[in-house]
């Protein structure tokens, strides 16, 4: 053997030691349906439109979460409120389309800081996976959390996927 065929030689057995030394450290995948991997608390998840403790909506329709966005995924239409309908909304105007693009979206968290009536939160969860564009866009029945007075069990529910802060009235 030459001298350059010894110097691979010693280049194969030390490469071979190094993988027989993965095999006995702690393995860095986890098995997902058992475990859930913790977030951080600075996670930010999917969105979701947040009522009050009447069952009204919050959301006014200003539009500013739509301007804040830097990826243009939030878009909506106003509308103002009829006779008849106080129990459905707090305020004059409400937003009768509401969409996010989650393909678009960036999770920045933007839309949540730039709300005046805390309507819009980030929740702890994650988009799930679909096979069509369409299932990434989310209206604002998908958005919005249950009625506390019709479903009060979904309605804690949702409360406790929000972030570490607490609800303002």
């Amino acid at each position: 053997m030459t001298f350059i065929e010894r110097l691979y030689l010693w280049s194969i057995l030390k490469g071979m030691l190094i993988t027989l030394s993965h095999f006995f450290k702690k393995k860095a995948t986890i098995s997902y349906p058992e475990q859930k991997r913790s977030f951080p608390a600075v996670f930010r998840g999917v969105q979701i439109l947040n009522r009050d403790e009447e069952g009204r909506e919050r959301c006014t329709a200003c539009g500013l979460c739509a301007v804040a966005c830097p990826a243009e995924a939030i878009t909506m239409e106003a509308a103002e409120r009829l006779p008849g309908e106080e129990h459905l909304y707090k305020e004059e105007k409400y937003a009768a389309k509401y969409e996010i693009n989650m393909l678009r979206c960036i999770f920045c968290g933007l839309c949540e800081e730039a709300c005046p009536k805390d309507a819009v939160y980030l929740t702890q969860t994650f988009a799930p996976s679909n096979y069509s564009r369409k299932g990434f866009i989310y209206k604002k029945e998908d958005l919005l959390i249950p009625h506390p007075l019709e479903q009060p069990e979904e309605y804690k529910k949702a409360l406790g996927t929000f972030k570490s802060k607490e609800l303002k009235n």
